[in-house]
């Protein structure tokens, strides 16, 4: 909230959510992308924009962050895209379940340890190059 309404920053949109796999070191994070869109204030209009990111590191096993959904609207799906892909638990969200994948898939897509599944309901899986394994 600090960001977003301290009268020297105004950081009031957050453009993105991105969920990074830190596994050398054991850990997720997520990166939060805020910068200031200017409001239709004269003074406002005449200054730069301002950008800003943060950064936030989680513990592998029991991956959570406190959910910025009620600071900044947007955080909403990027944190249910977080959770679905990364297994990040955002504390606090209002809705936390998957967005991609379907509510019965097992693991998380974008993990780099992540094991592709060989089948999903009966139906055969490969990668785009006919792989059973991507890392293969």
């Amino acid at each position: 909230m600090f960001l977003r309404d301290d009268a020297r920053l105004k950081l009031n949109t957050l453009r993105c959510i991105s969920a990074l796999d830190l596994l050398a070191e054991d850990k997720l994070a997520c990166v939060y992308d805020l910068y200031h869109v200017p409001t239709d204030r004269p003074a406002e209009l005449k200054t730069s924009t301002r950008v800003f990111a943060v950064r936030v590191v989680t513990e592998r096993k029991n991956p959570t962050i406190p959910s910025v959904a009620k600071v900044w609207p947007a955080a909403d799906w990027h944190e249910r895209e977080a959770y679905d892909m990364m297994g990040i638990i955002f504390t606090g969200h209002p809705d936390p379940r998957r967005i991609l994948c379907p509510d019965d898939w097992e693991g998380f897509p974008l993990r780099k340890d992540y094991e592709f599944p060989l089948e999903y309901h009966d139906i055969p899986a490969t990668t785009e190059f006919e792989l059973t394994n991507p890392r293969h």
